[in-house]
């Protein structure tokens, strides 16, 4: 039977734009810290993104720029932009997506449960939840990049994540916000609502989206169904999504 019963969250993108506000200008304030002469404007940064994880980004500039740095720097570099990372985030950098605090507690009160799924580090997920949610945290719990060994767009973050809550993908729905995301939840066979972030996206037909919305929406931002089924109101609901559901 196809109820409602379990949400998973990406992060960045979905529940708050983080990557141009927060993670961009910490890798460049590590990348000066750490005297690589490098600096990644807007556009360089949006076409790293293509490369999943921090690290791996690092080092396919590297390559790109024919340096050879070896792991142990790459770390460095990596644990350094997390600090500046950090203290974006506690400046403030980072709020809330239209329609997240909505949708999260209509759930909440609907009784579906929630977590996240991301490819971000365990202290940076725990960080941005503490100072978005507060004491109000609605997530049972999270899958890190440490939890996996192979991550997005691996369906096996969200397979370990419905091995844990113990819900099937047909009682599931997926908030995601990028393509290796959604190669990863769709692989993983659940239902999956692509909802775009500030980073431009273009979606092949390789990818079988059933759902692409602009925004979740609230009372001063309407949501526009790209791809799915229409709304009854002006935004994503319990409704809508439980009618979601009912068409997968």
């Amino acid at each position: 039977m196809s109820y409602l019963e379990g949400v998973y969250w990406d992060l960045d993108g979905t529940i708050a734009n983080t990557e141009l506000e927060a993670h961009l200008p910490a890798f460049n304030r590590s990348f000066e810290a750490l005297g690589t002469g490098w600096y990644w404007d807007k556009k360089t940064y949006i076409d790293l993104l293509k490369i999943n994880g921090g690290k791996n980004r690092i080092a396919f500039y590297a390559s790109l720029k024919n340096q050879i740095f070896t792991q142990e720097f790459i770390a460095k570099i990596h644990l350094e932009k997390q600090k500046h990372y950090l203290s974006l985030l506690k400046d403030g950098a980072v709020t809330l997506k239209d329609g997240v605090s909505r949708l999260i507690n209509e759930l909440k009160i609907r009784g579906v449960r929630q977590f996240i799924v991301t490819s971000s580090s365990r202290i940076q997920v725990t960080l941005l939840v503490d100072l978005l949610f507060g004491d109000e945290n609605p997530f049972e719990f999270f899958i890190s990049s440490e939890d996996v060994d192979l991550h997005k767009p691996h369906p096996l973050p969200y397979l370990k994540a419905m091995t844990l809550s113990g819900i099937k993908p047909f009682n599931s729905i997926v908030f995601e916000d990028s393509i290796p995301g959604v190669k990863s939840s769709i692989s993983a066979k659940i239902p999956t609502i692509c909802v775009k972030s500030n980073i431009p996206t273009y979606f092949d037909k390789d990818i079988p989206l059933k759902s692409l919305v602009s925004s979740l929406g609230n009372d001063k931002e309407n949501t526009k169904v790209i791809i799915g089924p229409l709304l009854n109101g002006n935004y994503i609901t319990y409704e809508y999504l439980v009618k979601f559901l009912g068409n997968c």
